[in-house]
């Protein structure tokens, strides 16, 4: 039996349907690729971009260190001008009672005009003794940050209140006790003053510092004197009393201690040779 010829229209369309059949399935596979590499582009551009969008209330890490620093060196110029004002203070204070204390006792004389004041004083002796505490206060600390030396013996206010104790009484010391010449009280002095520092300091750093405040402090002392400012009873060392610069010497291993004990809240920087 002879099997009916297939029409020409039925092969047409069939070949017409699997070619646009084809077709599709590559156009398909093509916008399946374009589309895979379109992610992954987007996606290399958005990690490696330094500014990423996050929700609210986060920060990038950039931001975020600069407010740090910003906030802690705010809180470190507070701190120093806090420090400062202390130190001023305690300054003042001390040299209003130890240079009445001098006066009173006529070891210290001043004009006529200015001992008739209320503190028994002239006006610019509290603010240069508060100034130099200051500077001497907040100089001892940073001498040990950059030493590589941090002051760790008796950091403690119970400490610094004997060290002011003893400083007060070698200054009352040096005007109450008669001695047969100057030379002796210098020496008794001297060897107190030493012993305030063996006692409340005993750092490299501190003597140093205290044998150089003592001697610009004597040679300003000096000058003042020679120019009539006011003067000392009895001189025998040029124009002042040879135990002057043992109280300089004390005075400024208190202060320093002082100021040790009030930056103990800063971070010691470590020293690099």
């Amino acid at each position: 039996m002879v099997k009916p010829m297939p029409r020409l229209e039925n092969c047409t369309w069939s070949c017409s349907c699997a070619a646009s059949g084809r077709h599709k399935n590559q156009l398909g596979k093509t916008a399946v690729g374009l589309a895979a590499k379109v992610g992954e582009m987007l996606s290399s551009s958005v990690s490696s971009s330094p500014l990423t969008l996050v929700g609210h209330g986060t920060r990038t890490p950039s931001t975020s260190s600069l407010s740090s620093s910003s906030t802690n060196s705010l809180n470190l110029n507070q701190h120093l001008v806090q420090r400062s004002l202390v130190l001023f203070a305690v300054g003042a204070f001390m040299a209003l009672v130890l240079n009445l204390l001098q006066i009173q006792r006529n070891v210290t004389l001043f004009p006529e005009e200015v001992i008739a004041t209320i503190f028994s004083s002239a006006w610019w002796v509290p603010p240069c003794c508060g100034t130099a505490a200051a500077v001497v206060g907040l100089l001892y600390p940073c001498i040990d940050s950059h030493l590589g030396e941090p002051h760790k013996f008796k950091r403690e206010w119970a400490s610094v209140m004997r060290c002011i104790a003893v400083f007060v009484g070698i200054n009352h010391a040096s005007a109450k006790l008669d001695f047969a010449n100057n030379v002796q009280l210098s020496l008794t002095l001297a060897a107190l003053s030493l012993g305030l520092w063996w006692t409340f300091d005993r750092s490299r750093s501190g003597l140093g510092l205290g044998i150089t405040i003592a001697f610009l402090a004597t040679l300003i002392t000096q000058f003042l004197v020679y120019n009539g400012v006011y003067q000392y009873t009895s001189p025998d060392f040029l124009y002042i009393r040879s135990w002057l610069p043992c109280i300089f010497f004390s005075g400024g291993v208190t202060v320093g201690n002082i100021g040790r004990q009030l930056a103990m809240g800063i971070p010691e920087k470590p020293h690099t040779d």
